[in-house]
């Protein structure tokens, strides 16, 4: 089986988030997201306006997630590849070339991303009305 894992804040889910995830899905046949913690969100100075919990509970009832682990902070990628022995680590390629590191441990690949969508832009245009 080929474990594919990939990470995010995953904040007013949206359209470029299911992409991103069945692409992920797409690569392997067992696909874990790492969801950024409220309290990782505060260290990289992100807000998200839903919290963890709610966040999980939408990831996993998207049949394309098969697991949902907490993302406490940078340094857990290592180790979360090799407890969970995955194969691929995917993420949008607005990060590239920042987890190459990663390669020692498995194939990294950057995903481009949706055009059109953000959390980002929807909270900009939230914030405008």
């Amino acid at each position: 089986m080929k474990k594919v894992i990939t990470y995010g804040t995953f904040d007013l889910f949206h359209y470029g988030h299911m992409k991103l995830l069945e692409r992920a899905k797409n690569l392997g046949d067992y696909l874990i997201v790492g969801l950024s913690t409220d309290e990782f969100n505060l260290q990289k100075q992100k807000k998200s306006h839903h919290s963890y919990e709610h966040r999980k509970f939408i990831l996993e009832t998207i049949d394309l997630v098969n697991e949902v682990i907490p993302e406490k902070n940078w340094e857990q990628k290592i180790s979360d590849i090799q407890k969970h022995d995955i194969d691929t680590f995917v993420i949008g390629d607005d990060w590239k070339g920042k987890f190459d590191f990663l390669k020692e441990y498995c194939e990294v690949i950057y995903l481009p991303r949706t055009d059109g969508i953000s959390t980002t832009q929807i909270k900009k245009d939230m914030a405008s009305l």
